[in-house]
């Protein structure tokens, strides 16, 4: 489906066709970016903005607000995934790749895509290790 919107203010219909591309109605109301693989949309008064599908129907949309509670930052600073969680996310992480177009697999992996990979990796191996200790290695102080 393409990234289309109409604008019941100005009746300007806009199209994104690409991930970055980022496009207003004439008189400022609506946007949208993303493409035809990411939906982004923005409205002023949502009651202007009407999706459009790829045969030119005009169609309603239902906007949700986000709850106030679930939009807080979740506070775990203290809380530690144990190694099953982190290595559930492992695994999420290896169902997502295996559900890549072929087309995707063969484009570069970015140092981010590394980092995180790294990262996730990094804090398995040291929940693994955290409650292993032998005497050679601890350490005691008189």
């Amino acid at each position: 489906m393409r990234n289309q919107a109409k604008c019941r203010k100005c009746s300007a219909i806009i199209e994104s066709f690409f991930e970055k591309d980022y496009v207003e109605c004439k008189c400022g109301e609506i946007s949208i970016e993303g493409g035809p693989g990411l939906f982004k949309s923005y409205a002023k008064d949502w009651d202007n903005f009407l999706r459009v599908d790829d045969e030119g129907n005009e169609i309603i949309i239902k906007v949700k607000e986000k709850d106030s509670e679930s939009s807080k930052p979740m506070d775990n600073s203290n809380e530690r995934p144990n190694t099953k969680e982190l290595l559930e996310t492992l695994d999420l992480m290896i169902q997502n790749m295996e559900g890549i177009p072929s087309h995707a697999m063969t484009n570069p992996v970015t140092h981010y895509d590394l980092a995180a990979s790294l990262i996730l990796l990094s804090s398995i191996f040291k929940s693994l290790t955290s409650g292993i200790h032998t005497e050679k290695h601890s350490v005691q102080i008189q």
